[in-house]
C-alpha cells in the first residue's frame, strides 16, 4: 500500500452522545436545586457556605458516578437498578462530605436538621429528573421526534443482536426499518413489527422470518431518502460485499456504521485502542488497566484491612481451635494460579487431615473422610477462606474475582474447556460472580466447571467497582445458605 494512501486516513474517534453532557448537567441541577430549596425554606437565602457545599457535593457525586456506573447513560439497565445505583452513589457522597466536614470543621456551619433534609431530598430529585428524561425520550421517539430510520445490512446473529440493542435503547432514537442481505429471491419477508417479536429468540441466521430485501434494494432505498442510517453487520470475510455496499452508499447521504462481527469470538472486556494512528480492538484483555486498576486496588486494601481488624479475634480463636482439634499446621498454603497464570500460594485455615499440594489434588466431596469435624464447619461457612485477606493485602489476590483453583485442576481443565485460562486475565478473588450465583463446591462434572467458567468470563466482561460491591454484599447473604460447600 502506498505510504500516502495510509497516512492521510483519519484516526477513529470515540462517539460523543448528547446524554454524556445532558445527564450530569441534570444531576448537578438536581443536587444544587434541592439544596437551594431547603436553604430558602429554612433561612431565606443561599449563602456562600451553601454554594461551596453544593458544588463540592456535585463534584464528588459525578466522580463517584463514574465508579458506580450511574454516569453510563447508555448502559443504565432498568429503572430499579438505576435508582439503587443513585442511592448508593449519594450515600457515598454524603459520607465523603461528612469526612471532609469533620476534618476541616466546615460542617459546623450547617444545621444538622437542614443537612438531613437535603440528604433525603437530593437523591430523590436526581432519580426524578432521570425518570422524567426517560419518559420524554420514549414519548419523543413514539412521535418520531429526533428519530432516525435504520436499516441493518446483514441477516445474521450479529445483525439480530444489533437489532436487539437498538430496540432496548430508546435514547439512541433509532427506528428499525428492516434487514437487507443477498439471499434467494423467493425468500419470504416479514414486517418489522413481526420481526421485533422474534428478536428474543435465538433462531438460526438462515431462518426465513426477517428479510426485507437484498443489498441492491437497500442502496435504492438509501438513495431515495427512505433510510437515514445503515448498520453493516456483514461478516469480516465478506470484504467484497462490504466494499460494494460502501461504494454504492457513497452516492447517498445516509450515515453508515460498520459493526465488526466480534461476537464470533469470546470477548473479554474488549475496547478500542490506538497504535500510532492505527485503530485496533482488543479481544482478550485485562479490564484493570490505569485508573480502574488503581481504584480496585485501593478498595481491596481498604476493605481487606478493615475486615482483618474486625476478624482478628475470631481468626485467633479459629487458629487455636484448629491447632487443638487435629494434628498439623494451622494454615495451609496451596499452589494456585494468579494473575496471568503465575503461580501463587493461597492462604487457608487447614480444614483437612492432609495437605494435598502436588500434581494431583482430589476435590473435596460430601462426607470426605479427609475433612476434620471443625474443618467441615469452617468450609460450610467459608471461614476457612478468611486468611486469604492476607493474599489481598500482599496483592496476589483481590476481594472479588474468579475463584482460584488448585494448580493441578487448572492443568486438568485447561485442555478440556475452551477459554479456561482467560479467567486468569484478572487476579483471583476470595469471592466471585460464579459463587454468588450458586457455582460453589465440588465440580464433579465438566458441565459444572464450564458453568463456573462462563460466570468468570461474564465478570471480566462486565467488571466495574459497583459490580464488585454488589458481589461482596450478596456474598454475605448467600454464604450461609450454600448446600454444596463441603
Amino acid at each position: 500500500m502506498p505510504e500516502s494512501s495510509f497516512d492521510k486516513r483519519s484516526p477513529i474517534a470515540g462517539e460523543r452522545h448528547s446524554l454524556d453532557l445532558l445527564q450530569p448537567t441534570l444531576d448537578a441541577i438536581s443536587i444544587l436545586g434541592s439544596l437551594y430549596v431547603v436553604k430558602q425554606v429554612a433561612r431565606g437565602w443561599m449563602d456562600d457556605a451553601g454554594m461551596v457545599l453544593g458544588l463540592l457535593a456535585v463534584i464528588i457525586f459525578l466522580i463517584l458516578s463514574k465508579i458506580t456506573g450511574v454516569s453510563r447513560t447508555r448502559d443504565r439497565g432498568n429503572a430499579n437498578d438505576e435508582i439503587t445505583a443513585i442511592m448508593v452513589t449519594w450515600v457515598m457522597t454524603v459520607m465523603s462530605l461528612t469526612v471532609i466536614g469533620f476534618a476541616t470543621r466546615y460542617g459546623e456551619v450547617f444545621a444538622r436538621s437542614l443537612m438531613f433534609i437535603w440528604a433525603v431530598i437530593a437523591p430523590m430529585m436526581v432519580a426524578l429528573s432521570r425518570m422524567l428524561l426517560r419518559i420524554i425520550q420514549q414519548s419523543a421517539k413514539r412521535r418520531g421526534y429526533g428519530t432516525r430510520r435504520v436499516a441493518i445490512a446483514g441477516l445474521n446473529t450479529l445483525g439480530r443482536q444489533t437489532a436487539k440493542n437498538i430496540d432496548a435503547e430508546p435514547a439512541l432514537g433509532f427506528n428499525l426499518v428492516g434487514f437487507f442481505d443477498d439471499r434467494v429471491e423467493d425468500r419470504p419477508t416479514q414486517s418489522v413489527s413481526d420481526m421485533k417479536d422474534n428478536l428474543g429468540s435465538e433462531a438460526a441466521p438462515d431462518d426465513n422470518a426477517t428479510l426485507s430485501g437484498n443489498l441492491s434494494e437497500l442502496v435504492d432505498q438509501c438513495r431515495g431518502g427512505q433510510i437515514d442510517t445503515v448498520m453493516v453487520t456483514l461478516p469480516m470475510r465478506a470484504e467484497d460485499r462490504i466494499r460494494y455496499l460502501l461504494d454504492q452508499l457513497s452516492d447517498s447521504t445516509v450515515s453508515v456504521y460498520i459493526v465488526p462481527d466480534f461476537f464470533v469470538f469470546e470477548l473479554l472486556h474488549s475496547r478500542w485502542t490506538n497504535m500510532g494512528g492505527l485503530p485496533a480492538v482488543s479481544v482478550f484483555e485485562n479490564p484493570l488497566f490505569g485508573v480502574d486498576g488503581v481504584l480496585k486496588r485501593i478498595a481491596d486494601v481498604t476493605i481487606a484491612s478493615a475486615a482483618l481488624l474486625v476478624a482478628a479475634i475470631p481468626m485467633t480463636m479459629i487458629a487455636i481451635a484448629v491447632k487443638l482439634t487435629s494434628k498439623g499446621p494451622v494454615f495451609f498454603r496451596q499452589k494456585r494460579y494468579g494473575l496471568d497464570g503465575k503461580e501463587i500460594l493461597v492462604w487457608k485455615f487447614r480444614s483437612m487431615r492432609t495437605c494435598d499440594n502436588g500434581p494431583v489434588v482430589k476435590q473435596a466431596t460430601k462426607g470426605d473422610p479427609r475433612i476434620t469435624k471443625l474443618g467441615a464447619i469452617l468450609r460450610k461457612t467459608s471461614l476457612d477462606e478468611l486468611p486469604q485477606l492476607f493474599n489481598v493485602i500482599e496483592g496476589t489476590m483481590s476481594l472479588v474475582g474468579p475463584r482460584p483453583h488448585a494448580s493441578a485442576h487448572n492443568e486438568q481443565y485447561r485442555g478440556q474447556i475452551r477459554g479456561y485460562m482467560l479467567r486468569h486475565k484478572v487476579k483471583p478473588g476470595i469471592t466471585g460472580l460464579a459463587q454468588v450465583n450458586g457455582c460453589r463446591g465440588e465440580t464433579e462434572t465438566i458441565e459444572k466447571m464450564e458453568q463456573r467458567i462462563q460466570w468468570d468470563h461474564q465478570y471480566i466482561r462486565r467488571w466495574s467497582l459497583w459490580l464488585d460491591l454488589k458481589i461482596l454484599f450478596k456474598t454475605v447473604l448467600v454464604v450461609w445458605k450454600q448446600e454444596t460447600a463441603y
